[in-house]
């Protein structure tokens, strides 16, 4: 098996965390993900890594550090979580996960959250593996005419 290198984001990391992007959704991404890549990168206390496997970038996860958000204490946020579906299953993504914990930890954060689509069985499984549960916390979204 190849060799899995943990390491933080870079902001040269932009081009291959979209292209792994497409390769899961099989669409361009609206959002601007190379942009956010690049400026999540650049944050301090920013908790993002990618996976890299013979020098490529092969998985990412972008973890937000929030302070105060939503009237909670200091917590972090996976919003994004991608491993390239060639390299699917073998455990890239728990380990890109792992070392984001590890990190938090380090910070002293407790809480780490995320959000998932209630119909997405495999990433809530994924999620369950690790750990999360439900939280306190009810998506709403309203429809803009």
């Amino acid at each position: 098996m190849d060799q899995v290198v943990i390491r933080r984001l870079q902001p040269g990391d932009a081009e291959a965390v979209y292209k792994i992007s497409v390769a899961i959704t099989h669409v361009p991404n609206d959002l601007d993900l190379r942009k956010v890549v690049v400026e999540q990168a650049g944050r301090e206390n920013d908790a993002s890594f990618v996976a890299e496997i013979d020098g490529q970038v092969r998985g990412y996860a972008i973890i937000t550090i929030f302070s105060g958000v939503f009237g909670i204490k200091r917590s972090a946020w996976i919003s994004l979580l991608g491993v390239h579906p060639r390299y699917m299953g073998r455990r890239i993504g728990e380990r890109l996960a792992e070392e984001g914990f590890r990190y938090c930890k380090s910070l002293g954060i407790k809480d780490v959250y995320t959000t998932v689509r209630w119909d997405s069985t495999d990433l809530l499984s994924f999620f369950k593996t690790l750990g999360f549960d439900r939280s306190n916390f009810i998506n709403l979204r309203k429809v803009l005419d």
